[in-house]
């Protein structure tokens, strides 16, 4: 636990952590949960290790699921921010970085706009937890692109951190899509928080797994109490994969003029429910309708999920864009 606690609280300061290497191998990769999904969390020990190491962990390119919706769309995306924010033998820098998207057929100038993957080091490695949609219509998209990353920090330690980029895009044709925009995460500074708080509670419930801009904009200050609460009480249920809060996601629901209750810390989205990816064809309908249900009881005006279930207003909506996670909004 209190290893788990140094890794959330550097997240969320916004910086990397020194870690010897990743926990359970001898391999230099990421070590998955057992049974855990393609895209499950990494849990990384921050042991200070005995001497100082120059490995990094080794991630497979991101996959998308069969029950995915137009996943030529979430794999571009995916490949632009792992092109980015992976390299190896000094290829570092705006202008490597800009030669491996001119190499995907993708926009070189790009790299501009995803300045925060980049680092100050010989190499780095990006592993991607989730690419969820943030919205898909005919002929535009974005691509919340959840994302852990490792580099090479002083004295040739590990150091890692993470972000959720939001990637736009467009359909080119019946096969294709091209990025036109990246909207990295900016969660903010940590504040203080004391040990009993509905913050710190989450932080360090071993039930919530959230990836480092979640954890960073829990620790900011910036998501609603209810939130927090409902989070709280859904995981004494089920084991929740959370991939987006509040940075990272679009301002405003996607191809309209409404704000989102996502950048005013007031919803949260499940990608993972149990071990079971919200998207797979293989997860039982009924425990996504139970956790899209518990989520309403919880609190929440506003579930959307894969699934359209009774209820009076806008208690629960189903779309395509909400196929692969599970969204919970709240009115304060």
């Amino acid at each position: 636990m209190i290893e788990r606690r140094r890794l959330l609280g550097a997240a969320a300061a916004g910086f990397g952590v020194l870690v010897a290497g990743c926990s359970g191998t001898t391999t230099g990769r990421p070590q998955r949960t057992p049974g855990a999904p393609a895209g499950a969390a990494t849990r990384i020990s921050t042991s200070p290790p005995a001497t100082t190491t120059s490995t990094l962990p080794r991630s497979a390119p991101w996959r998308a699921n069969p029950g995915d919706i137009e996943p030529v769309v979430k794999v571009t995306a995916a490949r632009v921010v792992e092109a980015i924010g992976s390299w190896q033998d000094g290829a570092t820098g705006p202008e490597h970085a800009g030669r491996r998207l001119s190499g995907l057929g993708q926009d070189p100038r790009l790299v501009d706009q995803g300045r925060v993957l980049l680092r100050g080091s010989p190499a780095a490695e990006i592993e991607v937890i989730e690419a969820q949609y943030g919205g898909l219509l005919t002929t535009t998209a974005s691509v919340l692109v959840v994302c852990r990353q490792w580099w090479i920090g002083p004295g040739g330690r590990l150091a890692a951190g993470g972000s959720t980029v939001d990637v736009r895009l467009s359909r080119v044709n019946a096969h294709r899509w091209r990025v036109t925009a990246l909207h990295p995460s900016h969660p903010g500074p940590p504040v203080p928080r004391p040990p009993g708080s509905l913050a710190a509670r989450v932080l360090h419930e071993p039930r919530i797994d959230l990836p480092p801009a979640a954890a960073a904009d829990v620790a900011s200050g910036k998501v609603h109490d209810s939130v927090l609460s409902a989070m709280l009480r859904l995981s004494q249920r089920y084991r929740i994969g959370v991939s987006v809060i509040r940075s990272g996601h679009p301002i405003y629901v996607f191809g309209t003029d409404r704000r989102s209750d996502h950048p005013q810390g007031r919803a949260f989205d499940t990608f993972r429910v149990d071990g079971r990816l919200v998207v797979d064809p293989d997860t039982p309908r009924s425990l996504v309708t139970g956790y899209m249900e518990a989520a309403a009881a919880a609190g929440s005006y506003n579930v959307g999920g894969p699934y359209l279930l009774p209820g009076t207003g806008t208690q629960f909506f189903s779309d395509a864009t909400h196929h692969d996670h599970v969204h919970a909004g709240f009115l304060t």
